[in-house]
């Protein structure tokens, strides 16, 4: 951000409180003059001057994210997305649509001038995105801010469209935005992407619309910006309102279909049989999708005559529905018909069940689970598909299916009468229980209970951190689609079940957005079936992703609602509850009350016997006592903790008590004592890999550090901690910027 940006955001929020500047400097004791400084652009606040200046405005938690990240004097590390899909090796044609986009590229480069294409006008398959994505390619040299790319589902039958504020948050957080720091609501998710956009030269790729209504928040402003979007839909409102140019694609020309053709069978084989060549690909309709799954079946068989190929197109019947016309060389159920009937029976059983996966890409040991198959025929299989061009492979390898052919796939799995529930069930088991050996190299949090996966369900093997943190990412598309879509009742526990795992991997990178909408299906989940521990532990997930995320509003119901149930628990759950509402009060800066509840799961442990859990909630309670500043009493408390955790193996509780030791001891003036505690804990959540908690312990040591003058030691430290919490996509990062860039570096 510059100083402009947040003079102009300083001066809505002031008039929105409805203050003068002389009011506004009145109520923050902040000087008018440096306040008028401030909302001309001449100067940015620091720290100190910009909470009294929020305070005083009476902020909201968005507001006050906004104000904090303009007014950080660093300046935003530049994030490039690469989100363009692979350009396709065998692209032809399209010659006249390529110079006339090409035209449009020269105006937005030449004169600064801002295009809106919409590459529509031609049924499914008729290679809208293939253009699309093959020009962004062409031309990304000319826009160095990197590439977007969205499908928008507007026209696939396994899903809803897709709302353009989620569109608007993978936006944000490809540009760089930590989640918590991404507004909710569209309008202002909207304003927010083309502030980042408005000095960028960029290119936006909105591919699959269903209407205006869904594109028109996520178009850029900028004048350097090309944005194309492709539809089925003609998209007139884009081209009245937003001047957008319109290119309408219909089915290739004879020539075109038929180099399309030679590119993937070979020249020899069209040039042999001339005739037949020409009539295959009017039977496809010179429709490029169709031509491309012809081509690849006749490359896997090099002996077929393509007379032969000829004459079983013209028999297959039906035709798909979606598709449907008067004109037989259209009929794409037809082309996709032959290529199925192709298949070895176990991979076209096999690509039944692959259909039925509701993400927009399937990893090897999903498909292999769907199918209820081991791994090693599973990528048989897969192979026999990509040859065909029943599938192709993303830029991660994991397998994705054209939503035409995702279609067709799902009405063969209801007439062959396969079982989708029990692929749908297996699905979301294998995201569960490869979750939970992942969370073993993963996680910080309390594991969920041990659950033997279901038959058919694939154990991929992690060995360590890396692997575990591969398979998430691998899975992470596929696991918001699949706990939020597959609605039968009859998966509703299998559901909450897969949404508690994942909140292992949230926490450690972040994905705190997300995590709201998979812990309020855990709730609806422990609710429905009357599960108190389900639904205590879901709402205690759902609070702490409401809380870093700055959506507050539920998190005081959701706290009472979880105390109203606490009767229902078992000890040790009951126990673990009183902890995570402590850790929800502190983050509140509701100490007195934080104390209270790891206090009662102290008493618990004792109880039941359980020394782990008596030694992890004393390093609790002294934390608390520090920051309520009972100083001697936390360092005793925590003293007694560390043998106790020691013996235990509890290195992160442990950890969590040299803080808590820091705190107390800085707070007592002993600084060289409080920076000692800082740096064993330091030391052992580096060593459990443990970002999030290694960031609160260099916020604590920088304190500590400026208390002694070392202002350059307490910067580095902020802005590492600064950094972490970034790429965690904590809203806390704004607050850490802010501590550093209030202390001048080397180079002031």
């Amino acid at each position: 951000m510059d100083k402009g940006t947040f003079g102009r955001l300083l001066r809505r929020a002031r008039q929105r409180s409805l203050l003068t500047i002389e009011g506004l400097a009145e109520a923050s004791g902040v000087s008018g003059r440096a306040i008028s400084d401030m909302e001309r652009g001449h100067s940015l606040p620091r720290q100190s001057t910009l909470a009294e200046l929020m305070d005083a405005l009476g902020l909201d938690e968005d507001e006050r994210s906004s104000l904090v990240r303009a007014a950080s004097r660093r300046a935003p590390q530049a994030v490039v997305p690469r989100q363009l899909p692979p350009d396709l090796a065998q692209f032809r044609g399209r010659d006249a649509a390529l110079a006339t986009v090409h035209d449009l590229t020269d105006r937005v480069t030449g004169q600064g001038g801002h295009v809106v294409i919409s590459a529509i006008g031609g049924m499914a398959g008729v290679g809208k995105t293939t253009l699309a994505v093959r020009w962004a390619h062409q031309v990304a040299d000319r826009f160095p801010d990197g590439q977007l790319y969205v499908n928008l589902r507007g026209f696939e039958a396994s899903e809803h469209p897709l709302d353009p504020g989620e569109a608007l948050g993978g936006f944000l957080r490809a540009l760089g935005v930590p989640s918590g720091d991404i507004p909710s609501g569209v309008d202002r998710r909207g304003a927010l992407f083309r502030e980042l956009t408005a000095d960028r030269r960029l290119i936006a790729v909105l591919d699959n619309a269903k209407d205006p209504e869904q594109v028109a928040p996520l178009l850029p402003t900028s004048p350097g910006c090309l944005t194309i979007v492709t539809s089925r839909n003609q998209l007139s409102g884009l081209v009245a309102v937003e001047g957008a140019a319109s290119i309408n694609l219909d089915v290739w020309g004879q020539d075109e279909a038929l180099a399309a053709l030679t590119a993937r069978i070979g020249e020899e084989r069209c040039r042999e049989e001339p005739e037949a060549a020409a009539e295959l690909v009017a039977l496809c309709g010179f429709l490029p999708l169709a031509v491309a799954v012809v081509g690849a079946q006749l490359s896997s068989e090099p002996r077929m005559p393509l007379r032969l190929a000829v004459r079983e197109l013209r028999r297959t019947r039906p035709r798909l529905d979606a598709l449907a016309t008067d004109d037989l060389r259209v009929d794409v159920r037809t082309v996709f018909s032959w290529s199925y009937r192709a298949l070895t029976a176990g991979t076209a059983r096999f690509f039944r069940y692959v259909s039925l996966h509701p993400g927009p890409a399937v990893s090897a040991e999903a498909a292999a689970t769907l199918a209820g198959v081991e791994l090693t025929p599973a990528r048989r299989h897969l192979r026999e598909l990509t040859a065909a061009s029943l599938l192709s492979r993303d830029a991660d390898g994991r397998y994705v299916l054209h939503d035409l052919v995702r279609a067709y796939g799902g009405e063969l799995a209801d007439q062959e009468d396969d079982d989708r529930l029990g692929a749908q069930a297996r699905l979301l088991d294998y995201l569960r229980h490869n979750a939970h050996t992942a969370n073993r190299h993963v996680s910080q949090l309390d594991p969920e209970p041990e659950e033997q996966p279901l038959d058919g369900v694939v154990h991929v093997v992690l060995a360590d951190r890396d692997e575990a943190l591969h398979w998430f990412r691998q899975e992470e598309s596929a696991v918001g689609p699949a706990v939020l879509s597959l609605d039968d009742p009859r998966l509703l526990r299998l559901r909450g079940n897969c949404a508690r795992e994942w909140i292992g991997y949230n926490e450690v990178v972040g994905r705190w957005s997300e995590e709201i909408g998979t812990a309020r299906v855990g709730l609806e989940a422990g609710l429905a079936l009357d599960d108190p521990v389900a639904t205590v532990r879901s709402r205690s997930n759902l609070t702490r992703a409401l809380l870093e995320t700055g959506h507050t509003e539920e998190v005081e119901a959701s706290i009472d609602a979880m105390l109203a149930d606490l009767h229902r628990l078992p000890p040790e759950v009951r126990a673990r509850i009183e902890c995570e509402i402590g850790f929800f009060r502190i983050r509140q800066g509701r100490f007195t009350e934080a104390l209270l509840h790891p206090r009662r799961a102290l008493e618990i442990y004792r109880g039941i016997g359980r020394p782990d859990g008596i030694a992890s909630t004393l390093s609790n309670v002294g934390w608390v006592l520090a920051h309520l500043g009972e100083y001697e009493a936390a360092i005793a408390t925590c003293e007694e903790a560390l043998p106790l955790l020691r013996q235990v193996g509890d290195r992160r509780f442990e950890a969590g008590a040299w803080d808590a030791i820091g705190r107390a001891q800085q707070g007592l003036g002993r600084l060289d004592a409080a920076i000692t505690g800082y740096r064993t804990a330091l030391r052992l959540f580096e060593e459990l890999l443990d970002d999030y908690n290694r960031a609160g312990v260099l916020d604590h040591l920088a304190s500590a550090q400026l208390e002694q003058g070392e202002e350059a030691q307490a910067r580095a430290n902020w802005v590492c901690a600064a950094e972490l919490l970034t790429a965690l996509r904590v809203r806390d990062a704004a607050q850490m910027w802010a501590k550093a860039e209030s202390l001048p570096s080397r180079a002031d």
